[in-house]
């Protein structure tokens, strides 16, 4: 993955130095196992072009031990692709371009208008062609979309479904630069719902000069925020806002939490601690142990197994369950490597089961064998699972796109309790369906919920 940028012009050699790296020397720097490396082709009194680019490593990527992300999105690779991680690669690369930050002597150019062509992919987005148009033609650029041509022995497709984006226009570096940084990670959906002060602090610092009267402002807020309740947190309270403030919604004054998956989390924690008997506790697709650690701490509980395939995330729940060990009334939570498609002797007859925002990552038609894996052979005494409502995300802007690009499928309110009502036909269980998170008055509530009890409980 790669971005390059091209000047030409009187002056354009100037731009070295605002980039602050050397056009004689190749620049190379080992980020957390991926090599980023900038280079220039051309410089001249009228041209000048330089590349820089992120080679992953194949050994880092064949451990999934990255530090910066899980490549595998639980099970499958993510396409390796220029992206809101590209951009965490070479931002410091081009910090002093970024920041406007040259040697005394180079100031003066940091405000030089140059005539850039940037050109970067693969990029792999949601977004329609027209909707990036959108995004990139209000600042002035010229701007051209390509896909990769294919060149399979075989009958698949004809084009790639990334594609390449060209920009041409009058601009500084600086904000060049900036628009980048910004308007990359609106194209990627990579990111999910946990938004801090940083991602804020960002869009104000970045955006300054043109996000301001930029006409798809709210739609870029929208992507890169992705709660409408945080970005009118910019718009609107931009200079009130404290480091606590900025991980909650501010609504008609009142603070509530922003972040669904804790809102998921205390839900479940609420029925837990209404369930008798809970001793024992089985959290399927435990993640990093987020949920585990908060059931390490309720009542009555004194068996947690955090089953979870992924060997990376498993480390990081350890981690978590480590600083918490000694901690009055915590139950250490027993790290499982597993499967819902893999029986196990130790997960049977426990008094309840969660499955929370798994189910959507799975296949749908391998989904009954899962299900008949859990509540015939595992018989649970309550199975808790929880889904994204499809009908929710409009608030969310993002009908089209599901919320998590792993995900197989997001159901309806009535898909969903269909889906769940099917299931019981055949097995001693009854079902309590609920939701989770702020009721919209016609989607509903963003995650759905359903409680599998068995009869005789």
């Amino acid at each position: 993955m790669q971005l390059t940028i091209e000047a030409t012009g009187d002056n354009v050699k100037a731009i070295s130095y605002l980039l602050a790296k050397n056009p004689n020397n190749i620049y190379e720097r080992n980020h957390k196992g991926h090599l980023v490396r900038l280079f220039y082709s051309k410089f001249s009194e009228t041209e000048l072009e330089v590349t820089i680019f992120v080679s992953p490593d194949p050994i880092e990527l064949l451990k999934n031990t990255s530090n910066i992300y899980d490549i595998t999105h639980y099970i499958n690779d993510r396409e390796f692709a220029v992206s809101s991680i590209f951009c965490s690669f070479i931002k410091s690369a081009l910090g002093t371009a970024l920041n406007g930050q040259p040697k005394e002597e180079f100031l003066e150019w940091v405000g030089q208008p140059f005539s850039f062509h940037f050109s970067f992919g693969p990029v792999v987005s949601n977004l329609s062609d027209q909707q990036i148009m959108d995004l990139f033609e209000p600042l002035g650029y010229e701007i051209k979309i390509s896909c990769g041509e294919t060149d399979y022995s075989f009958d698949i497709k004809q084009k790639s479904t990334a594609r390449y984006i060209s920009l041409k226009g009058l601009c500084t570096l600086q904000n060049g630069l900036r628009q980048l940084f910004i308007l990359i990670p609106v194209l990627d959906n990579y990111k999910h719902y946990y938004i801090d002060e940083k991602e804020i602090e960002k869009l104000e610092r970045y955006g300054q000069g043109w996000l301001e009267d930029h006409p798809q402002k709210e739609f870029i807020l929208r992507q890169a925020l992705r709660f409408k309740e945080i970005y009118s947190i910019v718009e609107n309270s931009k200079n009130n806002m404290t480091s606590n403030e900025n991980k909650q919604e501010i609504e008609e004054g009142n603070a509530v939490k922003v972040r669904l998956n804790d809102l998921r989390y205390e839900k479940i924690i609420e029925t837990v601690n209404k369930i008798e008997p809970r001793e024992s506790i089985v959290d399927f697709g435990s993640g990093e142990g987020k949920l585990s650690l908060r059931l390490g701490f309720v009542n009555g509980v004194k068996e947690i197994l955090a089953v979870e395939p992924s060997v990376s995330a498993t480390i990081r729940a350890l981690e978590r369950f480590d600083k918490a060990e000694y901690k009055v009334g915590f139950v250490t939570p027993t790290t499982v490597w597993g499967s819902l498609f893999y029986y196990d002797e130790r997960l049977k007859g426990k008094n309840i089961m969660i499955l929370c925002e798994v189910i959507e990552h799975i296949d749908e038609f391998r989904l009954p064998k899962v299900m008949d894996t859990i509540l015939n052979e595992y018989q649970p005494k309550v199975l808790i699972i929880t889904t994204p409502n499809r009908e929710y995300n409009s608030v969310y802007d993002m009908e089209e796109h599901f919320r998590h690009n792993d995900h197989r499928f997001e159901w309806t309110r009535e898909e969903f309790y269909n889906w769940c009502s099917n299931r019981v036909d055949n097995y001693p269980y009854k079902l309590i369906f609920d939701g989770i998170g702020e009721e919209h008055e016609l989607y509903g509530l963003p995650t759905q919920m359903c409680m599998f009890v068995r009869k005789e409980v």
